[in-house]
């Protein structure tokens, strides 16, 4: 995994700026100081390559920490600055609020179905039978519940995780890759580039 730097100052302006930028474009038809979840799932779909509907609802909840349904600023440089330049503990923690909706702590034996479901579903032509993701729900349980209470705990993720890292997004995909990454970097913080010269 590459080391990664916490983000610049002069890169929050960028971030901000084009933070504005895209909230002035989709708030013709709004009236707020931030992104829709439409807004902000065109973006995570345009620019970080993500095209898994619950799984971007998912993030755009993770986003929105004060759940007023709008990415506001401070929402969008957090989010972000885990996104590009997150440790290993921050995007293990991000990647763990999206898999929990419920807002219990626990990524529940119901919220894994309903994972696994929707990313088999769209992953395979032919349809899985329930039966065969309840089989993969409790494979899931038996490899990351190490507690035995039928529920996954952050404790129980992190541990799971730190064992295997290729579980960090076991029940889909909620991290851009570092190739969409990079990309989105060099968009935002070309100002810099131009500008130090």
């Amino acid at each position: 995994m590459p080391i990664t730097s916490p983000v610049k100052t002069s890169e929050v302006e960028c971030l901000l700026r084009l933070f504005h930028s895209l909230v002035e474009r989709a708030n013709v038809r709004l009236n707020n100081s931030g992104l829709d979840r439409n807004a902000f799932r065109a973006i995570l779909h345009s620019i970080f390559g993500m095209t898994d509907d619950m799984l971007m609802n998912r993030v755009f909840f993770a986003f929105d920490k004060d759940n007023d349904n709008c990415i506001k600023a401070k929402e969008w440089v957090k989010g972000l600055s885990v996104f590009l330049r997150g440790t290993f503990e921050e995007k293990l923690k991000f990647c763990f609020e999206v898999y929990y909706l419920n807002g219990d702590g626990y990524i529940s034996r119901e919220e894994i179905f309903d994972m696994l479901k929707n990313s088999l579903c769209q992953q395979s032509s032919e349809e899985e039978s329930d039966e065969g993701i309840k089989e993969l729900v409790d494979i899931t349980l038996k490899k990351m519940d190490y507690d035995n209470d039928g529920k996954i705990s952050f404790a129980d993720f992190e541990k799971a995780v730190k064992e295997e890292r290729l579980l960090l997004e076991v029940f889909g995909p909620c991290l851009p890759e570092a190739k969409n990454c990079i990309d989105f970097e060099a968009l935002a913080f070309r100002h810099i580039l131009t500008s130090s010269f």
